[in-house]
């Protein structure tokens, strides 16, 4: 989190800046996540001629610098526009935007459980910055939910502040999988055998990283779809839970087929 950042950038070190002042020979900016001010030299804008700074910079605009040189003993701080790469700007401001919702996220926690910031900070979001980094971590407590935590040494009444916060804030994104099943049962009590059926694979591949979803095509013709966080193990439930229908229908005297959509 930006607070805990160490009080100066290293050289070498990539950061959000906002463009405080330009003049004729560069522009001086803010460094957002240090709250310093540093000095982006002509120069150092870019590779190509420039016939007019403010064709590439204006006052307000936030820009990814690289650092080239601190001073300490003079509180300076140069820094660069044309050494950032297109892939690297990409990625930090990516950073820049998960941190600063990881620490209203955090806020949120201290506010349900009426603690300072830093103090849920110490007794378990760093151990949560730790291992998976702050707001991953937020994402893995949303999808898994307090045991991420709880497992870490973490309080329950912590760890289920955290959970409501990760649920009630983060949207787990799913991918789909769909397919069909194609099954018969002539048994008395067929149409019982195959909800059920149903059910009990749903039951067993019941988990929070997953949800599944049955429904009638045209008899004997049902339709299967499974969203999960990724297409691996979508993919994995599905197979699962369409092998298990298959194979419950069969064991009752039926028959059954199922295939994956492309």
């Amino acid at each position: 989190m930006s607070e805990r950042k160490p009080r100066w950038p290293e050289v070498g070190d990539l950061v959000i800046a906002t463009i405080e002042n330009v003049t004729d020979y560069g522009a001086y900016v803010n460094l957002d996540e240090y709250d310093k001010r540093g000095l982006l030299h002509v120069s150092e804008i870019s590779s190509s001629w420039i016939r007019n700074i403010r064709d590439f910079v204006r006052e307000g605009q936030k820009v990814v610098l690289k650092v080239t040189r601190v001073n300490l003993e003079k509180g300076h701080i140069d820094l660069s526009l044309r050494r950032v790469t297109k892939r690297a700007k990409i990625e930090k401001i990516r950073q820049w935007k998960q941190d600063r919702k990881a620490e209203a996220l955090l806020r949120g926690v201290a506010e349900k459980v009426d603690l300072p910031d830093e103090e849920v900070y110490e007794k378990a979001g760093v151990l949560l910055e730790e291992k998976y980094g702050l707001y991953d971590g937020f994402e893995k407590i949303a999808k898994e939910g307090p045991a991420v935590l709880t497992e870490m040494g973490v309080p329950e009444n912590l760890a289920k502040a955290f959970t409501e916060v990760a649920e009630e804030r983060i949207r787990v994104k799913m991918v789909n999988v769909k397919g069909t099943l194609e099954i018969r049962c002539m048994k008395p009590k067929g149409v019982k055998i195959i909800r059920d059926s149903f059910l009990n694979a749903k039951k067993a591949e019941k988990t929070k990283d997953s949800k599944v979803r049955f429904y009638v095509v045209a008899a004997p013709k049902y339709g299967v779809e499974v969203l999960a966080e990724n297409y691996k193990r979508a993919e994995e439930v599905f197979q699962k839970v369409s092998q298990s229908v298959v194979a419950n229908i069969a064991q009752a005297g039926g028959q059954g087929s199922f295939r994956r959509e492309k």
